[in-house]
């Protein structure tokens, strides 16, 4: 006997459960107010395309099976004795054509009653976006030189070769400049270093990036001749720097070196055939400390002088500025934002040679003789001429050299609209209300 009226307590209490569910999901259709129908219709729209079954159907021809398999599905969501319409519109673009374009439309009933709402519901399918990007330059320049010689070594590009680096920033950077020339070989840097553009190009206030690393192409001839690139009283080609430190400031170029020691090296593999770094890498010949001096020399229009006395950093773990993470999330790029520097440049430099940090990329750190060193800069000369300078170690990122040049200039970017046409449908579920319980 016990049993029994517990069992019938379990019922009466399942059924009440129930009806408390249903209550609880659907407003009384008898009160039914045009927001509680206007919250259905959305509801019943966001349910069918949980899954983008919704999504997809609505593209689909209006003969396709999924119409039927769609109009089954929302005559199951919605409570009894409701009516709809659910019809699709394409949107459309141009002045000269309608905003909306009804492409099909299921329904239960004709007449929809006396109380009714509806909810739209947009879904876009394979759309594409595009993004315009100011050119750095304007009129007034805006020419890419990226050094990717044939004729040339890197060093302190481990993994890489300048050839590989070459194209990666390529595809960086091009977007943002009017013109972008790949030097081929060292002979075609001899020509724009003498002031002969390689394409009709904008010879002055370009970029020229050196991918190479700690080495620089040097081209022969002229400028491996004595008095010109090579210094014969200290057997060095640190002169060679100092005219390539003149030519910047002549053309007012910014100057990329995007890993390393700046100009440690020079490199022709022709010329130096015979000829190794100290490490078994021929074809490259080494210049050290002395050739990043003769360029800041050059630079600054001082007299060539030979010195090894600069030296670097010590290597330590190095943090991007505040400044320079905001430009990472502008442009999309998004390098580690801790590195390891252990080619800094002396904080020094910028009196010495009449330099300003233009963009600082990583932040100023003292040594343990309370000397100041900068990681990773932009440095502009109060004349003419900038150099980018990233004394990181080894492995280089082209996310890092893209982003000095991009934080420096600044080209703005534009997004542009949806692109992908009929890529976008507007539904709309009109639901009401019949009479009854």
């Amino acid at each position: 006997m016990m049993r029994t009226i517990e069992t019938v307590l379990v019922v009466i209490l399942l059924i009440t459960a129930l009806t408390t569910s249903l209550l609880v999901s659907w407003p009384s259709l008898r009160r039914t107010s045009s927001s509680d129908l206007r919250r259905i219709a959305l509801t019943t729209l966001e349910a069918l395309d949980a899954n983008d079954s919704l999504s997809a159907a609505v593209f689909k021809p209006s003969n396709d099976p999924a119409w039927t398999s769609l109009q089954i599905a929302l005559s199951s969501c919605l409570p009894p004795n409701m009516v709809y319409n659910l019809t699709v519109y394409q949107l459309m673009s141009g002045s000269s054509t309608p905003l909306y374009s009804p492409t099909n439309s299921i329904s239960n009933s004709k007449d929809l009653g006396k109380t009714t709402d509806t909810a739209s519901y947009v879904v876009t399918q394979n759309a594409t976006f595009s993004q315009a990007t100011q050119k750095i330059g304007g009129t007034y320049g805006g020419t890419l030189y990226m050094l990717n010689c044939s004729d040339a070594n890197g060093w302190w590009i481990t993994g890489y070769t300048g050839q590989n680096l070459a194209q990666d920033l390529l595809n960086l950077l091009s977007q943002y400049f009017q013109q972008t020339i790949v030097v081929q070989n060292t002979d075609q840097l001899g020509q724009i270093l003498n002031g002969t553009a390689l394409q009709n190009e904008t010879l002055l206030n370009a970029v020229v990036c050196n991918v190479f690393g700690e080495a620089v192409p040097i081209p022969q001839g002229y400028y491996t001749s004595p008095g010109v690139g090579y210094d014969s009283t200290n057997s060095s080609y640190a002169l060679y720097c100092h005219t390539l430190g003149e030519k910047v400031r002549t053309y007012n170029w910014t100057w990329i070196s995007m890993v390393g020691w700046p100009l440690y090296y020079a490199s022709n593999t022709a010329y130096f055939a015979g000829i190794q770094n100290t490490y078994g890498i021929f074809g490259m010949n080494k210049i050290g400390p002395a050739g990043r001096t003769a360029f800041l020399q050059g630079l600054d229009g001082q007299q060539y002088s030979y010195n090894t006395s600069s030296g670097v950093g010590p290597g330590v773990v190095i943090n991007l500025t505040s400044q320079a993470l905001y430009y990472c999330n502008y442009y999309g790029l998004y390098p580690s934002p801790s590195q390891t520097a252990s080619r800094s440049m002396p904080y020094s430099v910028l009196t010495d040679y009449n330099l300003t940090i233009a963009f600082q990329m990583f932040g100023i750190y003292n040594d343990s003789s309370s000397n100041n060193w900068v990681g990773g800069a932009l440095f502009t000369h109060s004349g003419s001429g900038a150099l980018l300078a990233l004394g990181l170690t080894r492995t280089p990122d082209v996310r890092l050299t893209a982003l000095g040049l991009l934080g420096y200039y600044t080209p703005a970017l534009y997004p542009s609209e949806q692109t992908a046409s009929g890529s976008s449908r507007l539904i709309v579920l009109s639901i009401g209300r019949m009479g009854g319980m």
